[in-house]
This record gives structure tokens, C-alpha cells and sequence, in this order.
């Protein structure tokens, strides 16, 4: 066994003995009645929402009940007792975010449906392509804002709609020092360590933070590993009694492994884990993978769940530096001034033996948005905001030459890697000795009006953002208050082939697109504790390759149909966040209709409805919440593709008994008609309930559960995954004040689930990924 520095797992439980408040009264001593009243006070572990305070999307310093929208704040404590350690993990608490693995690093969230967008302090965050990107550190966050719906016009127009999550990063503390250490193992060799260090410079003036995270994990699936450190620092600085400011850097360095997980996703493999064996044949006899290659069944056999599609030969390595700076100041009574400024640098390198290629050789990302806040009485309040945002993206793709589906996991690697042959070359640029990518436009170099190269994300472009938002906040009685905003967002791209073919005159272009966005809600106290919103919002959207850059198409023009993404939200719920109780309900009833970027660069219509339920229960010694989601997500009289049109096109009819195949060949780069199918990769329905109790004092004990329903994998709906659920448990024990132990043992039942591998449908018919066996991890903390 390897044994290495340590796994994070923040994992901290709060430990709130049981008090009892008595207040004893009594009359003179010549009263002979004595009245006791006692009492006993809420304690609680907050592992709820209710009392959290959310900065950014409509203001800042704003309760739930403030807020028209379906929105999830994650804290800290709930973080480390729910064990969320990525964004897939947000499903535990909040409804309607089910997602696909994400290739096994998800650096998206999805939500109702959709890839939604990543903010942190309220800057939109740049990964790579369409999701497939970037693991995300949560070494600096501190809370997690889950917001459905399009962004809100402050932070303007972006890339994704189906929602948002805003990272708030961890601060410094001017008056108190602080400490901690987490140590983490688990299974499969997996090791990390986390130490957080505060303290004031001039205390009441300034402080200054740092957190740092070590992460050496193995993997329980075959050639596949993760590695990253990340260094954290924050300041926080006083000019005056009117201002603050709060500055953080994060370097993000991981190494890690695409993994797309099990090809051949028949029902069989689904519900029985039987794998059909035998590689692919091209029309040329090659069994090298590729498109429109046969496949002749040899046999069935159980394959192991590790065995998935990754190669010991990739390569696969990024590196990200990010800067926030956050400046208040009060100028008056009425008006206070927020300046939020963001730069982020971004490289990235993968290198897969399938002939997949993503190179970032640079993604510099800037941002600065200036809001003015001004009350007028106390019940009206204008925000004006002013947002510049530039994009550069120097990147390299090749993906035209994959093929997944006539791999036969079972033979040795040399299946599973595509080399590259003279005419495959001929159609892309060579960018380093063997390396070949596509160039980023098209040429017509034998003169028969025909494009020769193969196309993929190649750009060099440079993107500015200017934005005008204004935000009105009213309160109309004790009982009503309304919000209305409006943003018109500037965009001015230029784009051009970094590689163009020897003897080409690069391809280049500009473009210039106004896009807007507007947003109305109000809120409505039927009671105190209870108040009932309505909220709708229009918002344009861009489509984006990686990092955010601009490629040209096939005609060497960059696509108008890249800023015609629209976006509606229509959302009604309710409250109820009593004061003097330890609940917490709401729900909603969402419509929602925005557009999905596909792998090729066009977009598809999606339309979404839906129910969504949160309910948290907070007081010692017990907590529990529960989450349920109801979602209909159709395509809107649209068009979709798939890798292929279903799995048997994969192989020939010889062996019936174990498939009836099509033998069209796959991948076949399928496309479909105009239509209101259901959307693949969406479960219709899931469940989760998490809970806890303090045994003791100091011995704790938890669970967490979730429950999907069944739901088509592929466009056609020829294979499905059934109802699937997961069981996790956790124990923690205080072993004094400063040190803790906690023990997490996930999927205890050991159910064999599996997930889309990714967002939108495109590898449906072609991969799908298995979700992790029994696993326990184990994790000291120890504050000081």
C-alpha cells in the first residue's frame, strides 16, 4: 500500500451541548405560591440555509426570505457534514441538480437540465471546453450559493443558464486567530491534507489568511489518478471606518485523468454488467478505431467496473492563478460604492492516445464591475452597475478522429489508441513534432471549392465585455416588495487561426453584438414566516468553446448563432422561515426555456418543468433535511446529434442471441429531426434525505441517502437507467477540544449506479460511466 501525504474531507462537526435557560420567580415569602417558567433554547449545528446571508446575485447582505428565486446557500458546516467535496455533490441539498461525471472531473454544476454557470464573488470563472475542463478546488471556498435560472442581470449575460453557483471565498479575520488542520485517507491509496492559518496584522485594522491543500489520490478505476495543490491567501484591510477591503489570490496546479468511463452502454451492461466483446473493423480492414467501423460480436463477459476508457500514456495536466479583490465603501448614508475586480490565467494540456487533443497555451480573463447602491427613502433602493470584461484564449483541439464504440475494453491498449494515418494528418497542422491539432479555419487548398482540413476549437480571440445593468429594489408595504433590472451587454470579438497551413493566409474575423437581459420579481408575506414569490426573467446568452474563446466556423466567419442563445425563466414558490422555530420549507414551480451549446458549436432548445421541495429541520440533538425534484426536460421543437445514432449501430447481426445490430458502423455522428423528445441523462424525479444525531456530547452519527429515478440514456431511449439509489453513513467522535475523528462510508450497500458521462446527450449511445463501489475514508482534524 502507498502511503503518501493525505486526502481532503472537510469534515467538521459542531459540537452544541443541550442547554436548559431557567428562570425561577418567585413572590414574597408571604406569598405561599410559587410560579417556575422554564424554558429550553434552540440549539442548533447549522446545517440549514435559514440564517445564511447571500452577497452578489441581488445585493448583498440579503436573506432567503429577500430573494424571489429558488436558491440553496451551502455553508460551511453544511459543506463539511454533508461531505461535499465537488460540484456533484451539491445534489445532497439542493433539488434539481443531478449531473453527468463530467469525463470524472465535473468543473460545471448542472442545474434543471443544464449546464449551468460558475461564479466565485460574483465573477464568471473560465474552465474548458463545454464543461470538460478544470477540476475545481474547494481549498478557498467557504460557501456555495446555488441559484436556478440565467444570471442575474448584475452579473450579467454569460455562457449557461440552467442556473448558477456563486463561490464565496474564505476571509480574513481582523480580530481573531484561528487554526486547522484536516487530515483525510481512504480507499484506493487516497491521501490529502489541509491547513487553514488566520490571524489579525493590526488587530481591528487588517488580517490575512492562508489555506493550503495537498491531494494524492489513486484511483479505484484502472490508469487513473488525481494530484493538485492549491495555496490560498486573503487579506482583509480597513482604510477606514467606511471601507473595506478584501483581497485573495488562489495557485491551482492539479494533475489528473480524463476519464470516459465503459463503452458499448447496452441494457445488458446496465443490468447485468455484461460487456459484448470484439474490435471494431473499418471499411479498409484497419482495426484501428474509427469512424463507421463494424463490430462482429465474439461473446458476452462481465466486465470489471474499473476497467474504463483511459490510457496510461496520457497526459493531462492544468495550472490556474486567481485574483479577487473586493472594495466597499460607504459614501453616505444612502449611497455605499462596491468595486469587485477578478483576473484569472489559465494553461492546460491534454494529450490522449484515442488522438483527443486540448491545449490551452493561455486563457487571460479580466473583469471589473462597479456598483453604485443608493437609497432614496427607506423603502427605495437603485443599484446602477458598470461591467468590463476582457477574454483572451490562445488554444489547440483535435477531436474529428475519435471513436469510442469500436473498442474492445477487454483486449489489450493497444485497442483503445488511434494513430494517427497520412491522410488523418493531411486534414490537421502539425503544432509540435507528432502532434497534430486542427487548424482554426478552413482552406481550400486543392481548389475544389471543397474545405481539405478537419475542424475543431483552434482560436486565438480576443473578446471585450461591456455591460450597463440597473437594478430597482422596492418596498411597497410591510407585506410587499418588488425587483426589477435591465442589462444591455457590448460585445466586440475578434478571432483568428493561430495555425494556419503553411502557404495560408490565416483566417481571421470580427464581430460586434448587443445582447440583453431583463428580470422582474416580487414577494409577498401571507404571514411573518411565511412569504410566496413570482419571478421571471429574459436573458441572451453567448456560445463559447474553451476557455471562453471565440472560434471561427467552417465558412472562416465567427457565427452570429453564437450570441442568439435565449433564455426565459417563469418561477412561483413559497417560503417559510419561521423565527422562533428550527424549520425551514420552500418550493417552487419553475418553466424554464434557454438554449444548449452542442459539441459542434451549434445550439439546441431546451424546455424544462418543474417542482422543486427543500426542507431542513435544525435543532439539537438532531438535524435532518430533506430534497425532492420533480423535472420534465424536452427538447423545444429542436434538433439534437448524438456520437451515434444508437449502440447497435455499432455491430453487424451476426450474433442475435446477443445483439440484433444495425451494422451501419459507429460512430456515425448521428443527427436528428426537429422534435419534443425527452431529454437523455435526466432523471425525472430524485429524493435525498440527510440526517444526524449527537449521541453524546461528543459522539455523532449521520446519513445521507439519495434515490433517481429511472431515466433514458440516449436520444432514442434504446437503453435505460433504472431507479438507482445510494446510502452513505458517518460517525465523528470529539476526542478533546481541539482534535476530532470521522469515519464516512459511502454507497454502504455497495449498489453498482451509473451516471451519463456527459452534459447534453452527445455520448449517450457510446459511454457510460460507473459510479464508485463501497468506499471509507477517514479524516482527523485537529484545531488549535
Amino acid at each position: 500500500m502507498k502511503y503518501s501525504v493525505i486526502t481532503l474531507s472537510i469534515l467538521f462537526i459542531l459540537q452544541i451541548p443541550i442547554v436548559y435557560a431557567e428562570e425561577k420567580s418567585e413572590l414574597s415569602t408571604e406569598v405561599t405560591e410559587v410560579i417556575e417558567i422554564s424554558g429550553r433554547a434552540i440549539q442548533n449545528h447549522n446545517i440549514s440555509p435559514k440564517n445564511a446571508m447571500v452577497n452578489g446575485p441581488f445585493g448583498d447582505d440579503l436573506g432567503l426570505g429577500d430573494i424571489a428565486r429558488s436558491i440553496t446557500p451551502i455553508t460551511q458546516e453544511m459543506m463539511e457534514q454533508l461531505n461535499i467535496t465537488s460540484l456533484q455533490d451539491i445534489l445532497a441539498v439542493s433539488p434539481n441538480s443531478y449531473s453527468a461525471s463530467g469525463f470524472g472531473a465535473p468543473s460545471l454544476p448542472t442545474l434543471r437540465g443544464q449546464l449551468g454557470e460558475l461564479f466565485q464573488d460574483g465573477m464568471r470563472r473560465q474552465a474548458g471546453n463545454n464543461g470538460f475542463g478544470i477540476p475545481l478546488s474547494f481549498n478557498s471556498v467557504d460557501q456555495i450559493d446555488v441559484v436556478k435560472g440565467a444570471p442575474t442581470v448584475l452579473f450579467g449575460s454569460s455562457q449557461r443558464n440552467g442556473g448558477f453557483v456563486n463561490l464565496q471565498s474564505k476571509k480574513a479575520s481582523i480580530d481573531d486567530r484561528a487554526a486547522k488542520i484536516n487530515l483525510t485517507a481512504g480507499r484506493w491509496d487516497q491521501y490529502s491534507a489541509q491547513i487553514d492559518v488566520g490571524a489579525p496584522i493590526v488587530a481591528g485594522e487588517s488580517g490575512i489568511r492562508v489555506s493550503a491543500e495537498h491531494i494524492d489520490n489513486g484511483s479505484f478505476y484502472d490508469y487513473s489518478s488525481f494530484k493538485s495543490d492549491s495555496i490560498y491567501t486573503a487579506f482583509r484591510f480597513l482604510p477606514d471606518s467606511q471601507s473595506t477591503w478584501d483581497i485573495n489570490v488562489e495557485y491551482y496546479q492539479v494533475e489528473f485523468t480524463d476519464n470516459a468511463g465503459i463503452n458499448r452502454p447496452t441494457q445488458a451492461l446496465i443490468d447485468d454488467g455484461l460487456y459484448i466483446t470484439g474490435q471494431g473493423v473499418q471499411s479498409n480492414g484497419s482495426t484501428i478505431p474509427g469512424a463507421g467501423a463494424i463490430v462482429s460480436p465474439t461473446g458476452q463477459v462481465q466486465i470489471s467496473r474499473s476497467n474504463v476508457l483511459t490510457d496510461p500514456d496520457n497526459e493531462n495536466d492544468a495550472t490556474t492563478f486567481l485574483l479577487h479583490s473586493t472594495y466597499t465603501r460607504e459614501l453616505s448614508g444612502q449611497t455605499r460604492l462596491k468595486n469587485s475586480s477578478y483576473y484569472q490565467y489559465l494553461t492546460r494540456d491534454e494529450i490522449a492516445q484515442n488522438s483527443f487533443v486540448e491545449i490551452i497555451d493561455g486563457a487571460h480573463t479580466a473583469q471589473n464591475r462597479l456598483e453604485l447602491s443608493h437609497d432614496w427613502n427607506n423603502e427605495q433602493q437603485t443599484i446602477f452597475a458598470v461591467d468590463v470584461r476582457y477574454n483572451n484564449v490562445l488554444g489547440y483541439s483535435q477531436f474529428t478522429t475519435e471513436a469510442d464504440l469500436p473498442i474492445d475494453l477487454t483486449g489489450s491498449i493497444e485497442n483503445r489508441r488511434i494513430p494517427l494515418t497520412l491522410e488523418q494528418q493531411a486534414k490537421l497542422v502539425e503544432l509540435r513534432p507528432g502532434l497534430f491539432v486542427s487548424p482554426g479555419g478552413q482552406y481550400d487548398i486543392n481548389g475544389d471549392n471543397v474545405g481539405d482540413f478537419s475542424l475543431s476549437d483552434t482560436t486565438d480571440s480576443t473578446t471585450w465585455q461591456t455591460g450597463f445593468a440597473i437594478q430597482q429594489d422596492s418596498q411597497w408595504s410591510e407585506r410587499l416588495r418588488t425587483n426589477l433590472g435591465y442589462r444591455i451587454d457590448f460585445y466586440d470579438v475578434n478571432a483568428r487561426d493561430p495555425i494556419a497551413p503553411t502557404g495560408q493566409e490565416a483566417a481571421k474575423d470580427t464581430i460586434n453584438e448587443t445582447l440583453h437581459s431583463a428580470q422582474a420579481s416580487l414577494n409577498y408575506k401571507l404571514y411573518p414566516d411565511i412569504t410566496v414569490y413570482a419571478a421571471t426573467s429574459y436573458n441572451q446568452a453567448t456560445s463559447n468553446s474553451m476557455a471562453g474563446g471565440i472560434a471561427l466556423g467552417a465558412d472562416n466567419l465567427i457565427s452570429a448563432q453564437n450570441f442568439a442563445t435565449d433564455n426565459t425563466l417563469h418561477e412561483v414558490g413559497l417560503k417559510y422561515i419561521p423565527s422562533d422555530s428550527s424549520w425551514y420549507v420552500d418550493t417552487a414551480i419553475f418553466n424554464q426555456r434557454r438554449s444548449l451549446r452542442n459539441r459542434d458549436g451549434s445550439n439546441t432548445g431546451i424546455e424544462t418543468k418543474g417542482v422543486e421541495l427543500q426542507v431542513f429541520y435544525d435543532a439539537a440533538p438532531y438535524w435532518f433535511n430533506l430534497g425532492y425534484s420533480y423535472i420534465d426536460a424536452r427538447y423545444d421543437n429542436s434538433t439534437s446529434s448524438q456520437s451515434s445514432t444508437q449502440v447497435a449501430d455499432a455491430f453487424d447481426n451476426s450474433r442475435p442471441d446477443i445483439i440484433e445490430g444495425t451494422g451501419i458502423g459507429a460512430p456515425n455522428f448521428a443527427s436528428f429531426e426537429r422534435s419534443n423528445r425527452r431529454l437523455q441523462g435526466i432523471p425525472e424525479q430524485s429524493l435525498t434525505l440527510n440526517g444526524g444525531r449527537y449521541i453524546t456530547d461528543k459522539w455523532q452519527a449521520g446519513f445521507a441517502a439519495l434515490y433517481t429515478s429511472s431515466y433514458p440514456l440516449d436520444y432514442l431511449a434504446t437503453v435505460q437507467i433504472r431507479d438507482q439509489y445510494t446510502l452513505n453513513v458517518n460517525s465523528s467522535y470529539t476526542i478533546n477540544k481541539q482534535a476530532k475523528l470521522r469515519i464516512d462510508v459511502n454507497n454502504i450497500t455497495n449498489q453498482k449506479n451509473w451516471r451519463p458521462v456527459f452534459e447534453g446527450g452527445y455520448f449517450g449511445s457510446t459511454l457510460v460511466f460507473p459510479e464508485l463501489p463501497i468506499h471509507a475514508k477517514v479524516t482527523l482534524q485537529y484545531t488549535f
